[in-house]
């Protein structure tokens, strides 16, 4: 664990791996912290000789928290806070792996900043200023769920354990059997490293501070969209749109996957993702 304080704020991060390897900044999503990362996933992307670095976005986890409602800062800020990560821990660029707002961030990183990208890995992610006509987005069902937000008791431990292991339920396709047991722990954790859980949805709040329309389409990086066929929060068509619009990006299809990165699919995950980073720089590593 590492806290890096840079942009007025404290990030809290975590490495695995050689730091003399190069890097792979995990970005994670709206509302969660670097736990969002699977260790195992993180352990298996070090194991091919990458030095992988997930951290906390601010109101998540160990990173700074303001109180729900009162955010200032904007998207932009966040992509910002990636960056800061990697100079904190010395590094001059990374390969970039984004999951859904994570994605989006990454995306404008590749846009302003195509030198400290060596490869770009969108997960569930949706494309940076789209300009065509609209995409699916949440799902109805999420949308009713997170309607109880306006009711929840934030100081009743319990309740807002059931509502957050809900929303891990919803986010499941059927690829592989929901692990109810596994989603539970993973709740504890979230909730005990943070004195401010509601803050996560300071997130929701947020907009854009410049007029991104079209800028997925200006990434020159190496890209890699990675999405579930059954993503309740952002449907498959969004991933597809952005490779589409990306010459050379190449699509990964995940048969009846959520918006989540399943265990027993963390294998070929890491594979996948490690075989588009690493490939170009080491000849014949893949078959």
């Amino acid at each position: 664990m590492r806290l890096i304080e840079a942009n007025g704020i404290t990030l809290a991060t975590e490495s695995f791996g050689d730091s003399d390897n190069q890097a792979m900044l995990l970005v994670m999503g709206a509302t969660a912290s670097m736990r969002g990362w699977p260790d195992e996933l993180c352990i298996a992307l070090a194991a091919q000789g990458l030095f992988v670095i997930r951290y906390d976005h601010r109101d998540t986890g160990q990173s700074t928290t303001v109180a729900p409602g009162t955010a200032d800062y904007t998207v932009e800020d966040l992509a910002s806070d990636a960056l800061a990560v990697l100079e904190g821990y010395g590094q001059e660029n990374a390969h970039l792996v984004g999951m859904s707002l994570g994605g989006y961030i990454c995306q404008m990183l590749a846009v302003e900043h195509p030198g400290k990208v060596l490869s770009l890995t969108l997960i569930a992610s949706e494309p940076l200023g789209w300009d065509g006509a609209p995409l699916p987005n949440i799902s109805q069902q999420f949308l009713d769920h997170f309607a109880d937000l306006a009711t929840l008791d934030w100081a009743d431990h319990s309740a807002v354990a059931n509502f957050l292991a809900e929303s891990e339920r919803l986010c499941a396709g059927t690829a592989t059997p929901f692990d109810e047991s596994r989603a539970r722990i993973y709740v504890d954790r979230v909730l005990a490293r943070t004195d401010g859980i509601a803050s996560m949805f300071n997130h929701g709040t947020l907009d854009v501070r410049k007029d991104w329309s079209g800028a997925y389409r200006r990434i020159g990086n190496r890209v890699l969209v990675v999405h579930g066929s059954d993503d309740p929060i952002l449907p498959i068509e969004n991933g597809q749109s952005i490779c589409a619009g990306i010459p050379g990006a190449r699509f990964e299809r995940l048969e009846t996957v959520g918006h989540e990165l399943p265990v027993p699919l963390i294998p070929h995950i890491a594979e996948t993702i490690c075989r588009h980073a690493l490939a170009p720089f080491i000849k014949g590593r893949f078959k």
